[in-house]
């Protein structure tokens, strides 16, 4: 079977045809997939924020110019999905304070000991502003400036919910490092 190649599979999509937009879905969905669980609480809500995503990109697809990658372009309709499913949900939960640990300094090669699934999880349990933040910063690279208009929040906001997501990031790393069997037993 040939493979279609992304200009012919657009211009299917242009033309609404449910062959080619089947084509440009199952070539990009599993690393669209991964896009909006960056912004997701879970999976469910990841495969409705990439299903939603897909029904923009395909009404707007006559949209792409051609101008940067296509890819880029679904990207950040994907993004703007999730984002717009966070600024409906409308509600800021409330941050409890978090205890100090009282832990020493913890060795910089900590992270090491740590798993890409082990760093997500800790991603996905911070509220979600802070997670919505942390991720359009430090994953996807916009400014403070950026975040703040798409959250509607100031650039004071966005960086101040930066800065406390990494803190509490900091304080997961130490919790495990010092819960860590080996940690216990070199004492």
């Amino acid at each position: 079977m040939k493979r279609e190649n992304l200009e012919d599979i657009v211009k299917g999509c242009i033309s609404g045809k449910r062959k080619a937009q089947e084509q440009l879905f199952n070539r990009l969905s599993e690393e669209m997939f991964g896009v909006c669980l960056y912004y997701s609480k879970d999976y469910t809500e990841a495969e409705d924020t990439l299903h939603e995503g897909f029904m923009k990109v395909f009404q707007k697809i006559s949209q792409f110019q051609g101008k940067g990658s296509l890819v880029g372009w679904i990207k950040r309709i994907m993004i703007n999905t999730a984002l717009e499913k966070y600024r409906k949900k409308a509600q800021l939960y409330a941050i409890g304070d978090h205890i100090n640990t009282g832990y020493d300094i913890v060795p910089e090669n900590v992270i090491d000991d740590l798993s890409v699934q082990d760093i997500l999880n800790m991603v996905r349990e911070l509220s979600p502003q802070y997670k919505m933040v942390f991720n359009l910063f430090a994953i996807d690279g916009y400014s403070h400036k950026e975040i703040g208009e798409m959250l509607g929040i100031s650039e004071g906001t966005s960086k101040s919910n930066l800065a406390r997501a990494r803190y509490i990031l900091q304080e997961k790393v130490k919790k495990n490092f010092y819960s860590n069997a080996s940690y216990k037993n070199a004492k």
